[in-house]
């Protein structure tokens, strides 16, 4: 099996070494915008650089791998499905619903795969909550309490490219509460705060958020979402029944301190990112994907739980800039 793979980054690099040594991909070429960078990540993992996407296209692939900028998913989706190829994206498909809609009927009409990188899905963690919601170990599910929290803000450049915290950070947290329950989420109420560093006010976005949602069975959730939590890096998920409560992500490593006399002390390495916390979830995805390729498995993750993921967060941002609470049938898709 031949792969591309289109963006060598922080994330692009780790999957370049991931499908690199895959047993299964007997050759990988990478593009990048930046040829250099393609080129040193091709020999630090085998890979064949290629100079241009267009050339990588042109390489023979049988599946495209998609870690470039957000800006260029879509597009490059839509060219992998008029090439008949399957395709593995990072989130998002698009930072609008139009695009996403107009990048899933492509793929729609092609008729082939696109696999979504929601890497939580992946994570055992959240694998075993789902299973105990699933298994009725937790009784009735009433409350479910979602964390995410990046321990520094990123460039301010990054910001106008984001689509905002819901969009680019929270929307992972939607994802994995409709995966976890199997529920639907029917209505939001968010609120954010920009009290933080001024980049954020000046790109319009928050540094800090909350929202309460509502399921269709009328389970509650929360979700909050923060860029300035200086203990660490911090995904957590806790589940609440009238039977049972769990928590995802609670570990040594957890960036959280008791202040009770027994409790546990301040972790000695907190995690420190995304990639470190979900490396083995990142990994685990991209077997998946290779699996789906050479028809071994259905595709676990399909384009349009991005669409469901976005409108969440669509619904997000009506809310807060309206000050109210706000049904997901207002949101188109």
């Amino acid at each position: 099996m031949r792969i591309g793979l289109i963006g060598t980054g922080r994330i692009g690099a780790f999957h370049a070494a991931v499908l690199g040594a895959h047993p299964s991909v007997d050759s990988l070429v990478v593009a990048d915008a930046e040829p250099a960078r393609a080129a040193a990540v091709a020999e630090r993992t085998g890979a064949t650089a290629a100079e241009s996407v267009a050339a990588l296209f042109a390489a023979g692939v049988d599946a495209v791998a998609i870690a470039a900028a957000t800006a260029a998913h879509a597009e490059l989706i839509g060219r992998a499905a008029r090439a008949g190829l399957p395709v593995f994206c990072e989130k998002p498909i698009a930072l609008d619903l139009a695009g996403t809609s107009a990048a899933l009927r492509e793929v729609e009409r092609a008729g082939t795969v696109l696999h979504m990188g929601f890497m939580r899905r992946f994570d055992a963690g959240y694998a075993a909550a789902r299973a105990a919601v699933r298994d009725g170990r937790l009784g009735r599910l009433h409350t479910v309490r979602a964390v995410t929290s990046d321990p520094a803000p990123p460039p301010a450049a990054y910001l106008p490219l984001s689509g905002g915290l819901y969009r680019d950070c929270l929307v992972h947290d939607f994802d994995i509460l409709r995966w976890v329950t199997g529920r639907e989420i029917t209505e939001v109420y968010a609120v954010g705060s920009d009290r933080g560093p001024a980049m954020f006010r000046e790109a319009g976005d928050v540094d800090t958020a909350a929202v309460l949602l509502t399921l269709d069975d009328g389970t509650l959730a929360t979700a909050t979402a923060t860029r300035c939590n200086g203990a660490g890096y911090d995904v957590r998920m806790e589940l609440a029944g009238d039977r049972d409560q769990i928590a995802v992500g609670l570990d040594e490593r957890t960036p959280l301190t008791s202040v009770e006399a027994a409790g546990p002390a301040a972790p000695d390495k907190p995690w420190p990112g995304f990639l470190e916390r979900f490396a083995p979830a990142y990994e685990a995805e991209l077997h998946a994907f290779v699996e789906v390729v050479r028809g071994e498995r259905a595709n676990p993750c399909d384009g349009r739980e991005a669409l469901a993921a976005l409108r969440v967060a669509e619904a997000c941002e009506v809310s807060r800039r309206e000050r109210r609470p706000v049904a997901l049938a207002e949101i188109p898709g």
